[in-house]
């Protein structure tokens, strides 16, 4: 059965919460899921995952420092990623704190990989984005997100 890995960094709790209801959608359509701190995820594991979808809060419009260093620590393995889904969300503390240009951060980063990238037209287009806790349209997007990233892997990797 596909799997997919929803691992983040969450200094408040906010990223995490969304990784979770990211995670709720991935298993509402079907598909194994895990959800991982950055800091318990060894970059070898990234192989056994058919989507990967990257979790971080915003720091001066990028992602935080602990998911940038275990991203750069996968240089050995990021050809094996190549195929994969890839999918990145984020939450700040302001709406104008740089949520994009973190999501399009960790995108870059998936596509350099070769990994397969897919927009959302009901959600967010680029990943959900939460200013601050989560609240219930956040949350909507997130399940969303997550049976989107889902379906696009049980295409792919079937």
């Amino acid at each position: 059965m596909p799997r997919v890995l929803i691992c983040y960094h969450s200094k408040t709790g906010n990223t995490e919460a969304m990784a979770y209801k990211i995670a709720d959608g991935v298993r509402e359509a079907g598909v194994d899921v895990d959800v991982k701190k950055v800091s318990e995820t060894k970059q070898s594991d990234l192989v056994n995952y058919d989507g990967i979808v990257y979790g971080s809060p915003t720091y001066f419009g990028g992602c935080a420092g602990e998911l940038k260093s275990f991203i750069d620590k996968c240089m050995p393995i990021y050809e094996q990623l190549e195929g994969k889904v890839g999918g990145a969300f984020t939450s700040s503390d302001a709406i104008a704190g740089g949520n994009e240009t973190t999501i399009m951060q960790i995108v870059q980063v998936h596509m350099m990989c070769g990994m397969v990238v897919t927009g959302d037209t009901e959600g967010e287009p680029y990943g959900p984005v939460s200013i601050g806790k989560p609240d219930a349209e956040v949350e909507k997007n997130c399940v969303l997100y997550g049976k989107r990233i889902a379906n696009l892997v049980k295409k792919l990797h079937g």
